[in-house]
């Protein structure tokens, strides 16, 4: 939290050959943990099957703040200076589709692999994933993306609409997974943005009773306004609270989903299940490990699902936004140009609003 924070412009076209000045553009790169430098670097040429997008809107995601604060996630490090970034709305320019605004799907499977063919792209094991490993990511003027990734945007939705549907197609597979049946009590422990979204999701799945845990008062009151029924603090969840709270037969959730990726978040959704019912774990934790009481899930006999980003959600995301089923907008507090990308980072993580936008040509 009260990390220095160094943010410096670099001249990335040194000999890049005639006339590369004037096709610099501004990339925001991290170095090493808190250290975001503004380069000016060549424009992106765009390969076959490509196409070269403006990038208009960027959001910072959890996993964003670990590559930030950590250097990494998971068993993946920072070994060289990275363009973070995977929520991302832009402007496809030249070629047949120019003008067309898009949301960029930062997933590239390889397509050909046996995990591929069986229709779970999102797990490819040479999955290759937008600003993340090697491949650089959306906090930049430009990209270029592959042309099945680029999904068209109604007008209907603005560049920071396009750039949530990555988030909101994240919380699409965790609702999926979690089975959400009609009439079934849920509880969703961790109210960032996507679990905020899960919370208006489980809903519309038609849950009867959500109830909703957080540390944050303004993250309990945004999920009541995203359609909670109830909105508890960690300290006010223990075994009791899931015995006493109305539409729960006692019994506690058929469907707790954990999105706050920590072991105290993960206890919290297995004491809210009820016998026989299903954890969905979200949330990512900041060292490449999850714990959990066994005996408490053993003896409930719980079922855990894992969510892996998301899988072909983008045109079902973009439905319920364009007709008003979600909304996206309300989440977006706060908003950042390029070159003040470290008062961004510097806003997530202080997690004194919800989220948090970079508008590189803004």
């Amino acid at each position: 939290m009260g990390r220095r924070v160094t943010i410096k412009v670099e001249d990335g076209s040194r000999g890049s050959g005639d006339g590369a000045r004037d096709q610099a553009v501004r990339a925001a790169r991290l170095h090493k943990v808190g250290d975001i430098r503004l380069s000016e670097e060549p424009r992106p040429v765009p390969g076959p099957g490509e196409s070269l997008v403006r990038v208009t809107a960027v959001g910072l995601c959890g996993s964003d703040l670990h590559w930030y604060s950590e250097g990494g996630i998971g068993d993946a490090v920072l070994d060289d200076p990275l363009v973070v970034g995977h929520e991302i709305a832009g402007v496809i320019e030249g070629g047949p589709r120019h003008g067309t605004r898009v949301a960029v799907d930062p997933a590239i499977p390889c397509g050909t692999c046996g995990v591929c063919a069986t229709g779970y792209g999102n797990l490819c094991p040479d999955v290759r994933f937008a600003g993340h490993g090697t491949l650089d990511g959306g906090l930049r003027e430009w990209l270029t993306w592959p042309d099945d990734l680029l999904h068209p945007l109604p007008d209907a939705l603005s560049d920071s609409d396009g750039a949530m549907l990555e988030p909101l197609g994240v919380a699409i597979h965790a609702v999926d997974l979690g089975h959400v049946g009609l009439g079934a009590p849920v509880a969703v422990v961790g109210c960032g943005p996507i679990g905020l979204l899960v919370v208006r999701l489980a809903r519309l799945a038609g849950a009867s009773t959500v109830v909703a845990v957080d540390p944050l008062p303004h993250r309990r009151a945004a999920a009541l306004r995203f359609g909670a029924d109830h909105a508890l603090s960690p300290e006010d969840a223990g075994p009791a609270a899931w015995t006493g709270i109305d539409g729960l037969d006692g019994l506690g959730v058929r469907v707790a989903f954990e999105v706050a990726g920590d072991d105290d978040a993960v206890r919290v959704a297995m004491t809210a299940a009820r016998p026989g019912g299903r954890v969905v774990l979200a949330g990512i934790p900041d060292e490449d490990r999850t714990s959990f009481p066994a005996s408490l899930a053993r003896r409930k006999g719980l079922t855990l699902a894992l969510v892996r980003r998301m899988n072909l959600t983008y045109p079902r995301a973009i439905r319920l936004v364009e007709n008003g089923s979600v909304d996206v907008s309300s989440l977006v507090t706060d908003h950042f140009p390029l070159a003040a990308t470290a008062d961004a980072f510097a806003a997530a993580v202080s997690r004194r609003g919800l989220k948090v936008m970079v508008e590189p040509h803004g």
